[in-house]
């Protein structure tokens, strides 16, 4: 699905001084889907939001403030996805692991700039390593990742964080590559779901976790 065009947001009808914050990041999010998180300037997200270029400093001192912004509300909604996705392993580990996967990848599709901003727009490791939500959505891999690894000999259980960089490092390929539309997208005839399933299950058969002619 092509991005939005900026130019046919507005700000809501209710904007008044209370809410700046909230339409300024809004706008933020239509200027990213259009031109990425490095293509505009704190101006123009004034100028959409309409309101005055000074009007953003009440909050954001710079146009990376504000982006950093985007980046933490994007990853405490991430996480907030992620979690109830895991559901504590319900009904099974490697079914709560599938849909994991599936809320990775619509996250992905159905908020873009978010998403870009968060793992495409240079922020400083640190400035991530400061957000809640990119720590907690790092847990609920490291928690499925463990789940799901519970039935091997302990001694043959590879370590838990090293196999959750795994799997994030995977979701991340197919949501970039396939779910946000690109045009790697359309030359593949699988669906972005069905590519993340196949490469878990070669993954997690290589592990041992499944065995070789089993799917779930």
């Amino acid at each position: 699905m092509p991005p939005s065009d900026p130019r046919s947001w507005r700000r809501p009808r209710s904007y008044h001084h209370g809410n700046l914050k909230e339409v300024l990041l809004e706008a933020a999010r239509k200027l990213i889907e259009q031109h990425g998180p490095v293509g505009f300037s704190l101006t123009e997200a004034a100028r959409l939001a309409g309101v005055s270029p000074a009007a953003p400093y009440r909050h954001f001192r710079d146009r990376d403030a504000l982006l950093a912004e985007v980046a933490r509300i994007g990853f405490d909604r991430f996480a907030a996805r992620l979690d109830a996705a895991w559901n504590n392993g319900v009904p099974t580990p490697l079914a709560a692991f599938d849909a994991l996967g599936r809320a990775y990848l619509a996250f992905a599709r159905e908020e873009p700039a978010s998403y870009a901003v968060m793992f495409e727009a240079g922020l400083a490791a640190e400035d991530a390593a400061r957000m809640p939500g990119a720590t907690q959505s790092f847990d609920v891999l490291q928690k499925a990742a463990a789940a799901l690894c519970r039935g091997l000999p302990e001694k043959e259980r590879p370590p838990v964080r090293l196999m959750s960089l795994h799997i994030w490092a995977i979701s991340h390929g197919v949501a970039t590559l396939f779910a946000q539309g690109g045009e790697q997208a359309k030359a593949v005839p699988m669906s972005a779901e069905e590519i993340l399933e196949s490469a878990m299950l070669i993954y997690l058969r290589g592990l041992g976790v499944l065995p070789h002619d089993k799917g779930r």
